[in-house]
């Protein structure tokens, strides 16, 4: 295999807050891995506060024999292997796990979906998110949001309400709210989302610290909407704790080390009677349409990455009526500046 990567500095429309920090770019490393003819794209989406870096990412690919990499590939001891090379690290190793499904896809001349199982008919709408802000960035992030058909909204801080007043003023489209365990009290919290029912909030996500088993569970068992889990499940390993204490999962590619997990996360949710939402961090369309690929198989999707960025270097995906179009490529379907980002 031949392997080259491309640090990228992904920047953001406008700045992003949660209800712990603000940003307003991401650092990616992009992978290009060609095998037997075929090439291969991946993503490492690597956020601040998930402790990866370029250095971090450049040093864990150096460790990497691609020798024990072989075609067809066994991703569960690929993932077993990258493992073995050093703990944490799931955005490189999930840069990986995508090339590696895209040159799978290529050389069996299937789409990456069809290959688990996805049916493009059954794929959700996609949320767009509105971080943290104040009314007036917040009426202009929603101009941006006109072609979407759900909002996802950050909340967690002392604004919430007004946060969402806001949004309704504007619109009456259904909403997510990801709370980013910025809710510490659990009688306050279930007023709220009460409350937040009223408004039409159909799914939250991460209500209380992810520590905070109890609590959640608490919450979980009185809330009339949905609790998902998100900070609290990063990777398979961390399911059977849930069980009971959440409504559902939020799966994200850069948490779970890719597609193959990601994908047996969705099915062990789904043994648990549990609900599925697939997300992401700031991606290009490549990390993304790696999540498409796994969406349908999902209750909701929050797939929004190339829609809030500046500089996406690749072809925007196929979007209509507040979906994903999934086309009959093979792999990906990635198309656009794939061979100027490697030069």
């Amino acid at each position: 295999m031949k392997i080259s990567c491309r640090q990228f500095e992904l920047e953001l429309k406008h700045p992003f807050s949660i209800s712990k920090f603000t940003r307003t770019s991401t650092p990616l490393m992009l992978l290009k891995v060609e095998h037997e003819g075929v090439t291969g794209y991946g993503e490492a989406s690597m956020v601040p506060y998930m402790g990866e870096s370029y250095e971090s990412a450049a040093a864990f690919l150096s460790l990497v024999d691609w020798d024990k990499i072989q075609y067809p590939f066994d991703f569960k001891e690929i993932i077993s292997y990258l493992d073995s090379l050093a703990p944490g690290q799931p955005a490189i190793k999930a840069a990986i796990d995508i090339a590696l499904n895209d040159i799978q896809g290529k050389l069996l001349n299937k789409p990456c979906y069809e290959i688990y199982g996805a049916d493009p008919a059954k794929m959700p709408v996609t949320s767009y998110t509105i971080g943290i802000d104040t009314p007036e960035v917040i009426r202009e992030k929603l101009k941006d949001a006109e072609a979407f058909k759900v909002i996802k909204v950050k909340l967690g801080r002392d604004n919430d309400q007004e946060i969402i007043e806001t949004i309704r003023s504007m619109t009456n489209v259904p909403l997510y709210v990801d709370a980013n365990q910025g809710w510490t009290d659990k009688i306050e919290a279930i007023d709220l989302i009460y409350w937040l029912h009223n408004q039409g909030v159909v799914l939250i996500e991460q209500p209380m610290d992810k520590n905070n088993l109890d609590g959640n569970a608490w919450l979980t068992e009185r809330s009339p909407i949905p609790l998902l889990a998100d900070e609290a499940v990063q990777r398979l390993a961390d399911m059977d704790k849930l069980k009971g204490a959440y409504h559902g999962i939020n799966v994200k590619l850069m948490k779970s080390c890719g597609m193959y997990e990601g994908h047996q996360m969705i099915l062990k949710a789904r043994s648990f009677g549990m609900k599925v939402l697939i997300g992401c961090m700031s991606e290009t369309s490549c990390a993304t349409l790696a999540a498409v690929a796994l969406a349908p198989l999902c209750n909701w999707a929050d797939l929004d990455g190339p829609w809030l960025t500046k500089n996406n270097p690749f072809t925007d995906p196929a979007f209509e009526n507040g979906k994903y179009i999934l086309r009959d490529l093979p792999g990906l379907g990635l198309t656009g500046a794939t061979s100027d980002l490697f030069l």
